[in-house]
């Protein structure tokens, strides 16, 4: 039995603006109605497996959370970083609480938003890494390039080793002519990211190389708090840890390492022409979704979120529409996205950071319309779910309920409020929001004052743990 550690922190950059940093692309549903991190999961099923180690940023745990709940995932532990340090400090973590529960089978390390063509394929190569693991190697997994690839690392095969090969040497992003030459030798693969190991040997290793990074997640892990489902590391010792990643950190040095050719269908999604390669696509090359009319028009992918898209006599692009933000771009440049964002961030641009829709542990919110003084959101509340019980200082409410029953606390008076009912919640009131009932709650939200910010909520109350 091996204990799957999912990695699934993220920036949201390279697939903006379906990604933001609020809503990182493993939680987005790009290939079908799952989600990459819960397409993630489904390659475990009907595996020998532990309960996985979901490691996550801080600021994406209730996204994680309600994703784990969707896919049926009971028993998983939720490991908030509070903020990224690389895949080296991830593993440790993973590994040292994995050694803490008395876990001495393999982890298996796997981020979360990857494709994989061929689960089949995948699972051999699991077989395969799980002997080499049993006998002490820390083991990679080589894709079989299948192009002269510049924007991935690769890493090189030796000696054969029970199905797999030792590791000669790992290689950053080689320029074109090295990725033609690493392609026509046929012993380098390109670098997965993907590791199986034991506990003990993830441990050992980082004490022989990165004992900074050890010591560090050692001390974070010592005096971690639970909350709810989640266990938080010691914020102050876990940022004094090192950022760097587990390959640069541990695989490069240590003489344990392993390879198991994985010929899966693999990619890590990292661009929208990444996407578009593993996408269905009709006869013209078009990967479409949503409300999309093409006419003469190839090569295309063409995302439609809340309106129709039409296009007319062009080749080779992105359209990416949402609510909020439209990206025209080369599909071929779509890897030099992240300088756009980059820009937009810099100039403050709320698109960067948070999407439409809002989740929130008690369910999620769209804002429909904004203005200096006002500001209206379309509210679901989960069945028993409960807002925190708050009030606001620059700003009065008005509720009406579209479906369902809310229950409303206003001050010490409680009572029911119906579809088609509203009810006044003024500035400086005490007031919490409830959905007793056993399907969704809906309502309209307008909000009217001086100031609408989130940070204008004051909660005396919150069973999610906020402040």
């Amino acid at each position: 039995m091996f204990t799957p550690v999912i990695l699934a922190g993220g920036n949201g950059v390279r697939l903006w603006p379906l990604s933001r940093r609020a809503r990182p692309k493993q939680f987005l549903s790009l290939e079908d109605d799952r989600s990459l991190l819960a397409r993630t999961l489904s390659r475990l099923d009907g595996l020998a497996v532990a309960p996985p180690i979901v490691i996550c940023h801080e600021a994406h745990r209730f996204l994680a959370a309600e994703q784990l709940r969707r896919a049926g995932v009971e028993g998983a532990t939720l490991l908030l970083e509070p903020e990224g340090r690389g895949t080296a400090p991830a593993i440790a973590l993973a590994a040292l609480l994995a050694d803490r529960e008395g876990h001495e089978g393999p982890l298996l390390v796997l981020p979360s938003d990857h494709h994989l063509g061929d689960e089949g394929a995948f699972r051999d190569a699991l077989e395969c890494a799980a002997r080499l693991a049993e006998g002490g190697r820390i083991v990679t997994f080589g894709v079989v390039p299948t192009r002269a690839e510049t924007g991935f690392g690769y890493l090189q095969s030796g000696e054969p080793l029970c199905g797999g090969f030792e590791v000669v040497r790992f290689v950053e992003k080689p320029d074109a002519a090295t990725a033609e030459a690493f392609l026509a030798a046929g012993d380098h693969y390109w670098n997965s990211g993907i590791f199986m190991l034991r506990p003990a040997d993830a441990l050992a290793a980082l004490a022989s190389h990165a004992p900074a990074i050890l010591v560090a997640c050692r001390q974070a892990l010592a005096g971690a708090a639970t909350d709810l489902d989640f266990l938080r590391p010691v914020e102050a010792a876990f940022l004094a840890c090192p950022a760097n990643s587990f390959d640069v950190a541990v695989m490069e040095h240590t003489d344990r390492a392993a390879m198991v050719p994985l010929d899966a269908g693999w990619s890590d999604i990292g661009s929208w022409q990444a996407l578009w390669e593993v996408l269905p696509r009709d006869g013209d090359g078009n990967a479409l979704r949503g409300d999309v009319a093409c006419e003469a028009s190839r090569g295309l992918l063409v995302h439609a979120e809340s309106r129709l898209v039409a296009t007319l006599g062009v080749a080779d692009l992105v359209i990416v529409e949402t609510r909020d933000a439209v990206l025209v771009a080369d599909r071929a440049r779509s890897q030099a996205l992240r300088g756009l964002v980059d820009r937009l961030e810099a100039g403050g641009r709320p698109e960067t950071r948070q999407t439409p829709t809002v989740i929130r542990p008690w369910g999620h919110y769209e804002t429909v319309d904004a203005g200096e003084r006002h500001q209206v959101k379309h509210i679901t509340v989960k069945p028993g779910a409960r807002l925190s019980r708050q009030l606001h200082h620059h700003r009065a409410e008005h509720w009406i309920v579209v479906s369902g029953t809310a229950r409303v606390t206003l001050d010490d008076e409680t009572f029911l409020v119906g579809e088609n009912e509203s009810t006044f919640i003024p500035v400086g009131r005490v007031h919490c929001l409830e959905n007793p009932g056993r399907a969704p709650l809906e309502l309209i939200e307008v909000q009217s004052g001086s100031y609408l910010g989130e940070d204008d909520i004051v909660r005396l109350e919150d069973r999610y743990g906020r402040e």
